[in-house]
């Protein structure tokens, strides 16, 4: 299946960025590109997010590289699929990359109730992209201080893209606030060292 989304980018940007190496635009894909895509991710054959003994009520599928929390290996798995090239070619331009930089892609379908906790994203990995679709969800960010943490919170409308570089990358943690209905995301990753094994 593929996808209308070689157009051209839309033009509308959030003005001041929450943190920065935090960018962000609203109405990235249409009302129907966004509705083939959540079709798309639910016949993508996800699995319940498992860390060690532990089940999450998220759904996720990992293309390109894959990381086990279970045993920690972090190893080269099904290539991404061609119904998300298209989209995959814009979200590098919206980041100044090329699209074969982003090496990694992950799937998720957010349940009610489900969310994720304060994370960065594994050392392998450099540049983030994500798209997000369905309801809207808050992005909350913390970085540790002397006397406590300094917080933010971006949100993520349905149809919009985010690009975490730099800073809000690799100083900040993030984490996405429990949802009250379904969210689908597809995030896209480059690789920060090749062979990733090396790190």
């Amino acid at each position: 299946m593929m996808l209308p989304l070689d157009l051209p980018l839309p033009t509308r940007h959030r003005d001041d960025p929450v943190l920065p190496g935090l960018r962000q635009q609203d109405d990235f894909i249409t009302a129907d590109e966004e509705r083939a895509l959540m079709t798309g991710i639910d016949r993508a054959g996800l699995t319940p997010f498992l860390f060690q003994r532990w089940t999450g009520k998220r759904l996720t599928k990992s293309f390109g590289w894959s990381y086990d929390f279970q045993t920690g290996v972090f190893a080269p798995t099904e290539p991404i699929p061609e119904w998300v090239t298209p989209l995959k070619a814009r979200a590098a331009r919206f980041a100044g990359l090329a699209p074969d930089d982003l090496e990694q892609l992950l799937l998720i379908r957010y349940d009610p109730g489900a969310g994720i906790g304060w994370h960065r994203d594994r050392p392998a990995f450099e540049h983030v992209i994500g798209v997000s679709l369905g309801e809207p969800a808050t992005m909350r960010f913390r970085r540790r201080m002397e006397a406590g943490f300094r917080r933010a919170n971006a949100p993520l409308l349905p149809r919009s893209i985010y690009h975490l570089s730099g800073e809000a990358r690799h100083d900040w943690e993030h984490s996405i606030v429990p949802m009250e209905a379904l969210r689908w995301s597809l995030t896209f990753r480059s690789l920060k060292l090749w062979p990733p094994e090396r790190q």
